[in-house]
């Protein structure tokens, strides 16, 4: 049987359309020998920082890629009579360094200029311009020249496929997937059907064929929770017979969209097992990019009279220490030249330049900034810039919590301004280094216990005030964690309060009966992640355009970027 290797797979990162954690997919590719692993979520790449250095430790090569919304022009955002938004899914793989920078690039466009309502869109035009290192499939059922197939006939899917073939040259492979879809939308075609034409394109054209699975969820059995996590993406309940397609939920409803086995793919693909083969030549064409970096300080402008920032580092630094210590003695001197020399040989003059400067024009405006705290506090050389407000030596504090030669890792300066200052600052180092090289940081909102169980229960059709009452029981404590638990291990660790509504909660797992299957679905459905925030207080600041080195997306109610990466 030839080695196979998914190159269409979802994480948990298709916010509520994937059920895969990374660890389980590159665990279960491990385990199988499988060589490699694509990640290719819905128009973003929020996991792939992840991603990588997952395979990376599992010994698993990660492929960077993703599926995108294709439209016919990204900036129409108007639609009128019997006009609609008409998406088609597009899987792109990055090749090596370039294409995932391209790749990058796209993901970035998508959101910030393709945006309509939630989906992140592209078109041609944009592909065309960015495709270098990058690699295309006719990708699944609901893209481009599959549903030119199933509507608009082969004539023009073929037209279709030209202009990919145009686009990618011999990078683009004819993809085909085998989940058992009947009667497409009322076509009368079956998805082997549309599967016969991509074939016959295939050997007119000389592309070569891959097999994929549409890969959405780890295991058979999981596919009733994935399917409730689309009730919840979408608001609809497992019981609504329009509830499928049409946008909100999945088209096809079956249990074929699971991480298959290398011999699971064999047996469905036995007749054609060069598109199984065919996998390993992409793996193989494929170069893991570099995501982790050397750290990388944004440009900062100095007075022409000084020839580097360590001079104009200690010009400042000097400066300050007149106001701080109007009595400068030679230990004093002694122990900033010291800071100083530290700083030089750790490559961060700049990092103290840029934070004193934002530190400085807050004051400035009229913003409180904190004192400072953590080890930044032992700085004598942030005392001086005004970065922070506590004197280190009267107090004696050590530089070298903060920064030592026998230790060099990025400084932590702390930085607090009041509330209603903060975006003054923000506004100013947006202004100073430009909007393309500022950027808020994401984070991933999860789901917890409580609204696991709040939100299966209203799929499955629950009763409210009993759906209510099952998240009442739930402790302070995961759902995973406390089903693990011994009887000894309940008592132990939880208080008289929540020991009862556990015991009840844990009896009601083993139930008949639709509030059994709620807990049972809850628990598996647990964690999974179900939206996008904007971190605190966290920016970036990046010496070129943001978009070089991570991709990214727009921040909620702000016209700021954010990335896409949460660390």
């Amino acid at each position: 049987m030839p080695s196979f290797s998914h190159l269409h797979c979802h994480s948990q990162f298709s916010l509520l359309d994937g059920a895969s954690p990374i660890d389980d997919m590159f665990a279960k590719a491990k385990a199988d020998g499988m060589r490699a692993v694509a990640l290719t979520d819905h128009g973003n790449m929020f996991g792939a920082f992840k991603f990588v250095n997952s395979g990376l430790k599992h010994g698993v090569k990660p492929i960077v890629g993703c599926e995108f919304y294709m439209v016919e022009d990204r900036t129409r955002r108007s639609f009128v009579g019997d006009t609609k938004d008409k998406r088609y899914h597009q899987l792109i793989l990055a090749k090596n360094q370039k294409g995932y920078e391209n790749l990058s690039l796209l993901c970035s466009i998508g959101f910030m200029e393709g945006l309509y309502g939630k989906f992140p869109r592209i078109d041609k035009d944009v592909l065309k311009r960015h495709s270098e290192g990058l690699i295309a499939t006719s990708c699944c059922i609901g893209a481009e020249i599959p549903q030119a197939i199933l509507f608009k006939g082969e004539e023009e899917a073929e037209q279709i496929l030209k202009e990919y073939i145009a686009i990618f040259g011999e990078d683009f492979y004819i993809e085909l997937q085998r989940h058992g879809i009947q009667n497409i939308d009322g076509t009368g075609m079956s998805q082997e059907d549309v599967n016969q034409v991509l074939i016959s394109f295939a050997n007119k054209y000389d592309l070569k064929i891959i097999a994929t699975n549409d890969s959405h969820y780890m295991e058979e059995d999981d596919a009733l929770p994935h399917d409730i996590l689309l009730c919840v993406n979408t608001g609809s309940r497992i019981t609504d017979p329009k509830g499928y397609g049409k946008g909100m939920r999945f088209a096809f409803p079956n249990n074929e969209f699971f991480f298959k086995t290398q011999e699971e793919m064999g047996r469905l693909f036995a007749d054609i097992p060069e598109a199984l083969d065919n996998t390993n030549i992409i793996v193989d064409s494929i170069e893991t990019p570099q995501l982790t970096r050397d750290v990388l300080l944004p440009n900062y402008v100095m007075p022409p009279e000084f020839k580097s920032q360590d001079d104009y580092l200690k010009h400042l630094t000097f400066e300050g220490a007149k106001k701080r210590y109007p009595n400068l003695t030679s230990e004093i001197e002694e122990r900033l030249l010291f800071e100083l020399s530290v700083i030089k040989d750790s490559g961060y003059p700049g990092y103290f330049l840029i934070v004193q400067d934002f530190t400085s024009v807050a004051r400035d405006m009229g913003v409180s900034v904190g004192p400072g705290r953590g080890s930044a506090a032992g700085s004598a050389v942030a005392y001086c810039l005004g970065i922070t407000n506590v004197d280190p030596i009267a107090y004696d504090l050590l530089f070298e919590r903060f920064l030592n030669p026998e230790r060099v890792s990025l400084p932590d300066i702390d930085i607090d301004f009041d509330d209603e200052g903060r975006q003054k600052v923000i506004d100013y180092v947006v202004d100073k280094y430009g909007k393309n090289q500022v950027a808020q940081i994401i984070t991933y909102g999860t789901m917890a216990a409580k609204s696991s169980i709040r939100d299966t229960g209203r799929v499955l059709d629950l009763p409210l005030p009993q759906t209510d009452r099952l998240a009442k029981l739930v402790p302070d404590v995961k759902l995973n964690k406390l089903f693990s638990w011994s009887k000894e291990d309940v008592k132990s660790n939880l208080s008289n309060d929540q020991l009862k509504n556990a015991e009840e909660l844990i009896l009601k797992l083993e139930e008949e009966g639709i509030e059994g299957e709620v807990i049972r679905q809850a628990k598996l459905v647990e964690g999974s992640l179900g939206n996008t925030g904007i971190h605190a207080c966290g920016v970036i600041i990046t010496p070129s355009d943001i978009r070089d080195f991570v991709p990214v997306s727009l921040a909620k109610d702000s016209e700021m970027w954010c990335t896409q990466y949460d660390n």
